[in-house]
């Protein structure tokens, strides 16, 4: 059984919160010289509104939010009642349309020429159509434009995002109660699976269990292989609780482990050690790869250090911002992303270790509290 504590619920998000979250998104927009943006039903929407239709369909829902006037959103007709009773409704307009119009002549009274970010999620349909009625506006996708739209955490999201670590956390230490030996890696990610929800969490997005030569499979998820003495066990697990998302990764050894995985293990403990340490505001977010990529490949396994080493987190488990070669954006504090590196031995074994990291006025925070060290299963 575990002792971790799980927090209370949190208090839901008000009408202020998301109007101001709205005014930030259009100063964001204007000072990147765009017209405004263009958010259709995804992440985006729920971060601006509250607003998640029950069913994301063919039919157009486009909230417009420009630089200069009121946010407004058009859904259809028997979507509105919906849509009005969203806790964000009273900070933005609201018209509808009724099947047998065109919604898109509907949508382009509220769209004045310029450039807008347009959501990620957007359909292909949507945007086609939009161009064809509106030739004087052009677009860019959301996170090409405004990368840090939703990076930035505020005490109440974290408080989520806290939540959803400690529950994360909770079904590891069930985890490791359970027998490995002579079960199949469904059965454990099964059971991960149960934990996470018994824990608070209302979707679960992921369960990956890589036993001996399917660890070294980054994105394995979990199959028929039956775990057996002698295996490498990665578990990386996470997906929303509270609306927001958790992802942890640790790796366990089924029976005592040989001197070779003993040492991986230690290098890549080293490793994420390293990134955490990089985490600091005003440094760039490359850093945290390179800091932990630096000590895998001093001690030669830099072959085998195949992604990035994080992920930003957030209402979705992968988000701006992206910590990898190349990414020149600074770390601020609240920004919240994984630091995960990993080492992965083709057809022996693979080890990853993650923790969710906070970034605050000193340096990080992590949301995860389990230990690294390698715990040995039956």
């Amino acid at each position: 059984m575990t002792d971790q504590a799980i927090p209370a619920e949190p208090a839901p998000f008000t009408v202020d919160d998301f109007a101001a979250r709205l005014h930030r998104s259009a100063q964001a927009a204007e000072a990147a010289g765009l017209t405004g943006l263009l958010v259709t039903p995804g992440p985006d929407l729920i971060y601006l509104t509250g607003y998640a239709p029950v069913a994301i369909t063919e039919r157009i829902t486009l909230l417009v939010v420009p630089v200069d006037g009121q946010p407004t959103m058009i859904v259809p007709r028997l979507e509105r009642p919906d849509a009005e009773a969203t806790p964000g409704a009273p900070a933005f307009g609201l018209v509808d349309w009724t099947d047998g119009n065109d919604p898109y002549e509907a949508s382009a009274g509220l769209i004045g020429p310029g450039r807008y970010a347009l959501s990620d999620s957007a359909w292909a349909m949507h945007l086609l159509a939009l161009q064809g009625r509106l030739p004087d506006t052009s677009y860019v996708s959301m996170t090409t434009a405004l990368p840090m739209l939703r990076a930035i955490k505020d005490e109440d999201e974290l408080e989520r995002l806290a939540a959803a670590a400690a529950a994360a956390d909770a079904a590891y230490g069930e985890i490791l109660g359970v027998r490995f030996t002579g079960r199949s890696e469904t059965d454990i990610g099964t059971e991960l699976a149960a934990l996470l929800r018994r824990f608070g969490h209302s979707q679960v997005d992921f369960t990956v269990v890589g036993s001996g030569p399917n660890g070294a499979s980054p994105h394995h998820e979990m199959g028929d292989r039956i775990i057996e003495r002698g295996d490498m066990v990665v578990l990386d697990f996470g997906g929303l609780k509270h609306g927001y998302g958790s992802d942890t990764t640790r790796t366990v050894h089924v029976g005592e482990p040989s001197d070779e995985e003993r040492e991986v293990h230690e290098v890549v403990c080293r490793a994420q050690q390293a990134g955490f340490e990089a985490v600091r505001p005003g440094v760039e977010c490359q850093e945290v790869d390179r800091a932990a990529r630096a000590v895998i490949t001093e001690a030669g396994y830099g072959d085998y250090f195949i992604h990035r080493v994080g992920h930003g987190i957030g209402l979705t488990t992968h988000e701006p911002p992206y910590m990898v070669e190349g990414e020149r954006q600074a770390m601020q504090p609240g920004m919240c992303f994984s630091i995960e590196p990993g080492v992965y031995l083709p057809e022996r074994f693979g080890v990853r270790i993650e923790d969710i990291v906070t970034v605050t006025s000193v340096g990080g925070r992590r949301l995860n509290r389990t230990p690294h060290e390698m715990v040995i299963v039956e």
